[in-house]
């Protein structure tokens, strides 16, 4: 056991290294980096791009130096039909776009399945989200953390945001609404007293809510009324890990209930721009959000 939690170590220093590598060759040597670039290649690829460089010119040599009649039938131009049968290329993604050092970083940096983070795995990402998203997330804030800030979210449904609320005063499309109100009120109750206090602010705070698991804090129990109002539509930024997709969205909800394997929630709204009218449950990050002067927008995230 001990053997395999050294190897686990070992494994997250080495790729925590190899990202803090790139990003620094990126700044220092921003000239070098454009052209790699340009040329299609990244940092992480110059070894076997060399490799190729050499084989090309041994091969070169070898062709160069021997007799046509020697020549092997594999170095001859691949028929028409050959060609038509290799398999397609696949598109790479610029090595230094913001969108690509994302999902490079994701790649790199996050374990196979979720698992509460490392220290030094949430720092690592709280640099990349804030050069490519340009917002400051943080896994924790104010001395706040939750029990994880990788784990699955799952759809949630509309909340009554006033007394008499009903699925015809809200606004969508139909694939939006149709999800439905919920039950029951989140866990601050009503947004609005009345529907003539409810304001634009308080409508994106519904649109754009998330569902966090509070009532599972190791301290919830002694700090309940410090946490209930420290928490209550508190930002955070969810980023989809298999699409990159990234929206700020508030907390308006508690749970979900641990049984259901799903650590977070997502309004309709969050849920179908994280991925689509199906997407019903998938992997994320779930960071605090560090905006104290409240000048960043709740929804959708786009890359710098």
């Amino acid at each position: 056991m001990k053997t395999a939690q050294s190897s686990e170590t070992i494994r997250t220093k080495l790729k925590l290294k190899n990202i803090e590598t790139r990003n620094n060759f990126s700044h220092k040597h921003r000239e070098a980096a454009t052209f790699l670039q340009a040329k299609g290649l990244s940092l992480g690829g110059l070894r076997a791009h060399s490799a190729k460089l050499l084989s090309a010119g041994m091969m070169s040599g070898a062709l160069l130096l021997s007799q046509p009649s020697m020549l092997s039938l594999s170095y001859l131009p691949r028929t028409e039909l050959e060609m038509k049968n290799l398999p397609p290329e696949r598109t790479p993604i610029p090595a230094l776009s913001s969108y690509g050092k994302l999902m490079d970083a994701l790649h790199t940096i996050l374990p196979d399945k979720p698992r509460p983070l490392e220290r030094s795995e949430e720092k690592s990402l709280e640099k990349v989200l804030q050069e490519t998203l340009n917002v400051p997330a943080k896994a924790t804030l104010e001395g706040e953390h939750l029990n994880t800030t990788y784990g699955y979210i799952g759809a949630e449904q509309h909340l009554r945001r006033y007394p008499g609320d009903t699925m015809a005063e809200h606004e969508g499309d139909e694939g939006i609404k149709k999800e439905g109100m919920a039950p029951g009120l989140g866990a601050w109750g009503y947004f609005a007293k009345s529907k003539e206090a409810l304001t634009p602010d308080l409508i994106e705070d519904e649109k754009w809510y998330a569902v966090a698991q509070t009532l599972y804090l190791p301290d919830w129990g002694t700090r309940t009324r410090y946490l209930r109002d420290w928490y209550k539509y508190r930002k955070v930024l969810i980023v989809n890990t298999d699409n990159g997709k990234a929206v700020v969205a508030d907390i308006a909800d508690s749970g979900p209930a641990a049984f259901t394997g799903k650590q977070f929630g997502g309004s309709p709204e969050v849920m179908n721009y994280l991925g689509g009218a199906r997407y019903k449950k998938g992997a994320v990050l779930f960071f605090f959000v560090d905006d104290p002067n409240n000048t960043i927008p709740l929804g959708p995230v786009g890359y710098n």
